[in-house]
């Protein structure tokens, strides 16, 4: 399991313990693996350390890796020459924009359809709902300090989140079932909604009023970002961030039912959980042996718990 003390590494973790099956967590600081509480030794590895990664994974039957797409040549090196491979990708490979995540997930992409591997490379849209995001819980900080909602272009272009819970059931999925080929998947939630919605209901699901929406030029928000980081409590915004919300990100979900059996949660049920609501009862986990890596994010979240009904 690559990537074992970030969000997603330690949610599909968790579930893996809780079912009782065995993983090989690998993670770059061992202190943040420890950190996560799972009573599972770590091994310490880097996707840019080629020896030591080949060691990490050893004898693994699968490997997920929820470290950065871009490390997808590194791995399929690496990796043992029957181990099926469940790769995190992003829908950013889908942006109109380029930058240096986007380009390293598309490359990753290409390295992994390219070969001779068996396995999915899964492209989340935004992720939301883990201890620690800085998604919709950045967004609510910022609308807690806001009286309006100043989106470009009044918050019209289109957004999909997927909550955690529903990504870790992918990933789940994905180790479930036999693959004959490299393949490349979308996952996300149950339907695309406007940003302004969006922000609507983030806003009622943190106890606040939704704000008015105040349509500004995306170019004029870009240019006003760099001064959120003056006043104190206010979240950081960047300028690429607002330049993408320009854009429509709405994908068919179809694909994500058929291969995998997966549905995702409503958004107001995903943001209930977010925000406080009672916790479920965890999933199973397929009957698989995973091996896992470093750590991208700097913390290791708690728990995001995953709803009973779960298709397989």
């Amino acid at each position: 399991m690559i990537g074992a003390s970030g969000r997603t590494g330690a949610e599909l973790c968790r579930a893996l313990h809780a079912a009782g099956l065995p993983f090989r967590p690998v993670a770059r600081d061992l202190s943040r693996w420890r950190a996560c509480g799972i009573p599972v030794s770590g091994r310490p590895g880097d996707l840019t350390q080629p020896e030591g990664l080949a060691r990490a994974v050893a004898g693994a039957t699968a490997i997920v890796n929820c470290a950065h797409a871009r490390h997808t040549p590194a791995l399929l090196a690496a990796a043992p020459p029957a181990a099926k491979l469940i790769l995190l990708g992003s829908t950013r490979r889908h942006s109109r924009w380029r930058d240096a995540h986007g380009d390293g997930v598309r490359a990753g992409e290409a390295a992994f359809l390219g070969s001779d591997r068996r396995g999915v490379m899964l492209h989340p849209t935004m992720i939301y709902g883990a201890t620690g995001e800085d998604n919709v819980q950045r967004l609510a900080a910022l609308l807690r300090h806001l009286p309006v909602a100043p989106l470009p272009g009044g918050g019209r272009a289109l957004v999909q989140p997927i909550h955690q819970a529903d990504l870790t059931r992918c990933i789940l999925a994905a180790l479930a079932r036999e693959w004959d080929a490299a393949r490349a998947l979308v996952v996300a939630g149950p339907a695309p909604l406007p940003y302004r919605d969006f922000t609507a209901a983030v806003a009622r699901a943190a106890g606040l009023r939704p704000p008015p929406v105040v349509p500004l030029p995306g170019a004029l928000l870009r240019a006003l970002a760099p001064l959120a980081r003056l006043l104190p409590g206010l979240p950081r915004i960047r300028g690429d961030e607002i330049r993408r919300l320009l854009e429509d990100k709405a994908f068919d979900v179809g694909p994500m039912r058929r291969e995998l059996g997966v549905t995702g949660m409503p958004l107001e049920r995903g943001l209930a959980l977010t925000f406080g609501a009672s916790p479920l009862a965890s999933p199973p986990a397929p009957p698989h042996t995973a091996a896992e890596h470093p750590a991208e994010a700097p913390t290791c979240p708690s728990s995001t718990e995953l709803p009973n009904s779960i298709p397989r």
